[in-house]
């Protein structure tokens, strides 16, 4: 332990006096690499880039009708609650999305602003760098979505993060928008189908009545306790229209019977249909937000990149190691070339 002490004693003496041998040396390489790399790190060699950030939550109903209008029990969606796993992921992929990148390139006119000009070569393919570079999706801790903007404008570093939320309402609309269009034509076929059964069976059973069957059971009954009351009175008359009367009733009665039984059942059916029509109606016409904005994105007050002073730190600590190394193969060289005149001589003599 005595000799590991003595032994690290005696290099950070030699390092020691290797540095104050080389100070002045090594000064001018920190003084210019600082120097320098303050320069190179300024405005006038590095677009400074200010940051601004996003963060939301996926909704977790997409349905409108099964948000608002659904009956309560299973099939209900909470319209507060937030997104699953599942969902965050679908909200990723739709912020990676083509759709998004391209409506948020032509709303601000990114190609212009970042001076990369149409028509050039791998024009789409520096564009969508650029795009990719600056703008950046990912899913936190808590399973929120953080949107992520860098620009040299930091107003529109702002804005372009709280479009891309405003967005995602659209985009998801447009995805869903022909099937829910493609499925409101097809339940509207079927409810208008139903209903002009329905007021077929009605004109029918309109006519019926007209012919005087109102209620078939119940007129039934009246009309043989009132036959039986006129057969016990005598009354010849009487008993010859009640009979005419029993007999429209029983020309008509089965098919008033069928057809009442038939229009309530068609009635339910349709009752159901229609609540689908709403409902196919209601997520064919209307958006509701997908997503729960947690914080907006604000004008950066202060450049998030470069940041000179650690530039110039680890460019001056890089310079000075790097010059301390070269100094040091430097002092070392004279005596390396003679270990190795030294070890060529006696191979010589050997030989």
């Amino acid at each position: 332990m005595l000799n590991n002490s003595t032994n690290g004693s005696a290099d950070s003496f030699k390092v020691a006096i290797f540095l104050f041998k080389w100070r002045k040396t090594l000064l001018v390489v920190g003084l210019l690499a600082a120097v320098l790399s303050a320069i190179v790190s300024s405005p006038l060699f590095i677009t400074s880039l200010y940051k601004s950030t996003l963060i939301m939550y996926p909704a977790s109903g997409n349905s409108v009708s099964k948000s608002l209008i659904a009956e309560t029990g299973s099939q209900r969606e909470d319209v507060l609650e937030y997104g699953d796993d599942g969902q965050t992921e679908q909200l990723l992929q739709i912020l990676n999305s083509n759709r998004i990148r391209d409506k948020v390139i032509a709303k601000f006119n990114l190609s212009e602003h970042y001076g990369i000009r149409p028509g050039s070569r791998y024009y789409l393919s520096t564009l969508y760098y650029r795009f990719n570079r600056n703008i950046s999706f990912k899913r936190t801790e808590f399973m929120a979505v953080k949107l992520t903007v860098y620009d040299s404008d930091a107003q529109m570093a702002a804005d372009i993060a709280n479009q891309i939320a405003d967005y995602v309402d659209s985009v998801k609309y447009d995805m869903q928008k022909d099937r829910a269009i493609q499925g409101f034509k097809i339940v509207e076929a079927e409810y208008l189908a139903k209903q002009r059964e329905l007021d077929i069976m009605e004109d029918s059973l309109t006519r019926i009545r007209n012919l005087g069957v109102q209620d078939y059971e119940t007129q039934a009954q009246m009309l043989n306790r009132q036959l039986a009351k006129e057969i016990a009175a005598g009354n010849t008359r009487a008993i010859r229209n009640l009979e005419d009367r029993l007999k429209i009733l029983a020309t008509y009665g089965g098919a008033y019977v069928s057809l009442r039984e038939k229009l309530l059942n068609e009635i339910k059916q349709l009752s159901f249909i229609k609540a689908r029509y709403e409902e196919a109606k209601m997520d064919a016409t209307f958006v509701i937000p997908q997503k729960f904005v947690v914080e907006k994105a604000i004008k950066a007050e202060r450049k998030s990149y470069p940041i000179i002073w650690i530039i110039v730190l680890l460019s001056t600590v890089g310079s000075l190691l790097t010059a301390m190394l070269v100094i040091a193969l430097t002092e070392k060289f004279p005596q390396v070339i003679s270990n190795l005149k030294q070890i060529a001589d006696a191979r010589s003599y050997k030989q």
